[in-house]
């Protein structure tokens, strides 16, 4: 008989929320959660641009972790909102290393999934001293061939969800449908304000709505709602994206292995994740050997759907010290 899938551990409210001066006039916020005795763990959310949720703290134990998460800059409750101004994966990782320091962490376990899983690799690819373990899941490296699953006509989601997608490419000038990462980023500079609002709109419903397996209309309605979400969503989003994420996933895997070898790492994939598409996963598995490999075969994108819900809750509960 098979077992049952594990839920979210139980809601809990931070133990403590604060702001962190950064560089260049950036403050980011931060919050902490579960046990402050117990193992570190640093997680990074996704877009780039959403913030942090109370969800995701959930996937660990609080009684044996110490939850950490922040609103990366521009995004969530960090301020100035939405501002592309010195924000780079760079600058966010230099977040990083002040906020572990501020809370006195010398090495923490890293996790996050998307974009999220994107700054969890490349962090320790510069501070490889600084990471007890790597959770990540939805695999998300920036290269050219993931956004053409996602935003180019004839990539799997334009496929899977062609009226969604007509409405995302039909927004745009004949001229700028070859590019839309480049289009979308003309859309956003507009000066005409209704124009504009519906392109940030346009540009986060696509990702919303290939998220899941089974859309929550009510959630997606509630997200969509949000017009500071949709902002920092959006405009950070293509910011990052018309940069490759300022990485070169090619390069990353090329070293990877070697670099990263002494760190314990649980790779995570719905099988059918439309955002970030299953070869990712198996391309970092391949070149990080050590790692451990779960392919959720009921899953897409979301930690939400049941299946991926239980393969995180399993792994962070192996989380252990050294």
């Amino acid at each position: 008989m098979s077992q049952a899938p594990l839920p979210l551990f139980p809601p809990i409210n931070p133990s403590k929320t604060s702001v962190l001066e950064v560089s260049n006039g950036y403050q980011i916020y931060y919050e902490c959660s579960g046990n402050p005795r117990g193992q570190p763990v640093l997680f990074l959310h996704g877009g780039p641009g959403t913030g942090c949720t109370p969800d995701t703290r959930r996937l660990f134990d609080p009684k044996t972790c110490n939850i950490v998460q922040f609103d990366q800059r521009g995004c969530g409750n960090s301020t100035p909102h939405g501002s592309l101004t010195d924000n780079s994966t760079e600058h966010l990782i230099d977040d990083m290393l002040k906020l572990l320091d501020l809370l006195q962490i010398d090495k923490a376990h890293l996790a996050g999934g998307s974009w999220g899983s994107t700054l969890a690799l490349a962090f320790p690819m510069a501070h490889p001293d600084r990471v007890r373990s790597l959770m990540v899941y939805g695999i998300f490296l920036c290269r050219s061939s993931e956004f053409k699953a996602l935003y180019f006509q004839g990539g799997v989601v334009s496929q899977i969800y062609p009226k969604t997608f007509a409405t995302f490419i039909e927004l745009l000038p004949v001229t700028d449908r070859a590019d839309p990462i480049k289009g979308y980023a003309k859309l956003f500079a507009s000066d005409n304000e209704t124009r504009r609002n519906e392109a940030l709109h346009v540009w986060t419903l696509l990702e919303q709505q290939a998220s899941r397996l089974i859309v929550d209309q009510s959630r997606l309605q509630t997200e969509m709602a949000n017009p500071r979400y949709v902002l920092s969503h959006s405009l950070i989003e293509n910011h990052y994206f018309q940069h490759n994420g300022f990485i070169d996933g090619d390069e990353l895997l090329l070293k990877i292995g070697d670099r990263l070898a002494h760190i314990p790492t649980h790779i995570i994939n719905g099988r059918y994740d439309l955002i970030c598409p299953m070869i990712t996963a198996h391309e970092l598995h391949k070149a990080m050997p050590h790692s451990v490999l779960t392919v959720v075969p009921d899953a897409g994108h979301s930690f939400r759907d049941p299946g991926m819900t239980d393969a995180l809750i399993r792994a962070s509960c192996e989380l252990h010290g050294e």
